[in-house]
């Protein structure tokens, strides 16, 4: 494993890293497995945003004995509703409840990096840089010792453009992938970091997994790449290590953190090429000159199950709803039926209130989307 420096903050991080959203719902034996994966390899750079007691328990056993060999990333604004819905909050009473949970099920007594979750928008950036709201509680918590670094994660250059030249952030999480070659702003977004000493931690760098399918067109969101809906016909199969290797050769970019939902795809295996391959990859294999000339025109979007649009009123995990759907476009097997079957709640219990596109912040018409998976699905 080889490592970098993460801007200003100086903390030695392994250039690639590890996200951590696939293991969400996965089992505490699975998600400790995978930890120790990735530890064992070298890892040493973690992001946590998951708020969901379960998962943090594992984590927490999964780092046991190990803390101080790791660097922790923990968000500020990530949280759960009492029926394990992921909520993002602004209310510092919520946000300061789930911080201190994180402390407590990670049996520490500091993140080493602690990051204001998930902005992309004017109003919202406004109200989680206010002097009194998130923005003024992460600097209390650093000044009491309880994080060491503030970070921000957001999709749009704009914001994410003002948290970097607001001089409060050491850390920016940011989409840094293939698809998002030409957005708009984006190189020199990575010049302004490397200008101010912000350590870059790309995330997204498979694109949500989107880059690595088959030779056809697909639609890689704003949400994946950070810009417009990117729609592209892919001519040759694109491989972890080519994908690492662009994101890794991007201005400023300090660490890449895919996300891997099981050893497998961390170390590889069978027809699988695990992202760990990277680090004994020839220049060769790192070559992406033949796949880069596909990433350059953009079309309105789609779902990229995010599932920012929750909470849903109906408890419709619609993420997961429309994943499948798609997914049965594409070949409707045995497994993705009784996957379906087997959700709480159907996409027929949609009672199309609407409240789930006033979240979106893709603009997906996410009533009728659901309408169309509720007729298939039956």
């Amino acid at each position: 494993m080889h490592y970098r420096p993460l801007g200003r903050a100086g903390l030695q991080v392994s250039e690639v890293s590890l996200g951590t959203e696939y293991l969400i719902g996965k089992s505490h034996d699975h998600i400790v497995e995978v930890i120790h994966a990735a530890l064992d390899a070298g890892i040493n750079y973690f992001d946590l945003f998951c708020a969901e007691p379960g998962f943090r328990d594992a984590m927490g056993a999964a780092f046991a004995g190990r803390r101080e060999h790791v660097y922790l990333a923990a968000h500020l604004g990530a949280a759960v509703k009492e029926d394990g819905q992921y909520l993002k909050t602004r209310s510092l009473k919520v946000c300061e409840m789930f911080f201190e949970d994180f402390l407590t099920r990670f049996a520490t007594d500091y993140t080493d990096v602690l990051v204001l979750h998930n902005c992309d928008r004017q109003n919202d950036f406004d109200a989680l840089f206010r002097e009194n709201g998130p923005l003024g509680l992460a600097l209390q918590l650093k000044e009491e010792g309880k994080t060491r670094f503030i970070g921000f994660s957001g999709h749009t250059v704009e914001t994410a453009l003002q948290a970097v030249e607001s001089g409060h952030i050491d850390i920016l999480m940011f989409p840094v992938n293939m698809a998002g070659n030409a957005v708009p702003g984006k190189k020199e977004l990575l010049k302004t970091c490397q200008a101010r000493g912000v350590g870059v931690v790309a995330m997204k760098p498979l694109g949500g997994g989107k880059l690595l399918q088959g030779p056809r067109t697909v639609r890689v969101s704003h949400y994946q790449m950070g810009g417009e809906v990117l729609k592209l016909t892919k001519r040759v199969p694109i491989t972890p290590v080519q994908c690492l290797h662009y994101t890794l050769s991007q201005m400023g970019v300090c660490t890449a953190i895919p996300g891997c939902a099981s050893v497998e795809e961390l170390r590889g295996g069978p027809q699988v090429c695990g992202v760990l391959a990277y680090e004994d990859a020839t220049e060769a294999e790192k070559d992406f000159s033949e796949v880069i000339a596909d990433f350059e025109q953009y079309t309105p979007g789609e779902c990229v199950y995010c599932n920012h649009c929750l909470p849903c009123p109906a408890q419709i995990d619609i993420g997961q709803a429309l994943r499948l759907f798609d997914m049965a476009q594409q070949d409707f097997t045995p497994t993705i039926r009784a996957t379906y079957d087997a959700m709480p709640t159907h996409a027929s219990d949609c009672t199309a209130c609407g409240a789930c596109e006033k979240r979106c912040p893709f603009g997906v018409p996410t009533v009728a989307r659901i309408a169309e998976a509720a007729a298939f699905f039956g």
